[in-house]
Order: structure tokens, then sequence, then C-alpha cells
């Protein structure tokens, strides 16, 4: 069965590339808000940034075609998604 744009989800991002240091984090809190989403983006020692959002799936699929989008800030060579159910108890959105 498919998820309706609506229905509540969670979705963990994995983004590879230049992403540390070069404002990825701020960006994608900024994109998440706008879009009235709950969640956190963190640096991972790797050097990816790993992002986890919950909201609307419908806005959680327009964040993650914004960290796909050339215009985010660093150079993401890779992006890996993976969908899930809500979890209780995520306010605010916030950078780590």
């Amino acid at each position: 069965m498919c998820a309706t744009a609506d229905e509540p989800v969670r979705l963990s991002v994995w983004v590879h590339g230049r992403v540390q240091g070069v404002g990825f984090r701020w960006w994608t809190r900024a994109r998440a808000l706008e879009l009235g989403l709950t969640g956190s983006a963190s640096n991972r020692a790797d050097g990816r940034v790993e992002i986890v959002a919950q909201g609307p799936r419908g806005d959680c699929e327009r964040l993650l075609a914004a960290l796909r989008c050339p215009d985010a800030p660093g150079r993401v060579t890779g992006v890996v998604a993976r969908w899930g159910a809500p979890q209780p108890d995520v306010d605010g959105f916030v950078e780590r």
C-alpha cells in the first residue's frame, strides 16, 4: 500500500560529500522548518551529515528533493534515504 502525502512519516537521510563546515546543517534546518518538520541534522565522524525528519510524507519528500538539489551548500555526492514510522516526542528541528 502506498503512503499518502499527508501521512506522518520519519525520514532518515545520510548525505555524502563535502557537507561539513559549509553551513549544510544550518541550511537543512532552515528548509525543514519552512516545511514544518521536526527532527535533527548531525555531523557524523566519517564526514557525512545525518538528517532525521518527521512530518507529512509530502513535506519530507520535498526536503529530500532539496537535499539532492545542486543549490545545497557544499558538494553533495550521494544521498541515502530510509522511510519509517514517526517516533513520539520529537519537537523542533535542531543542529547537532
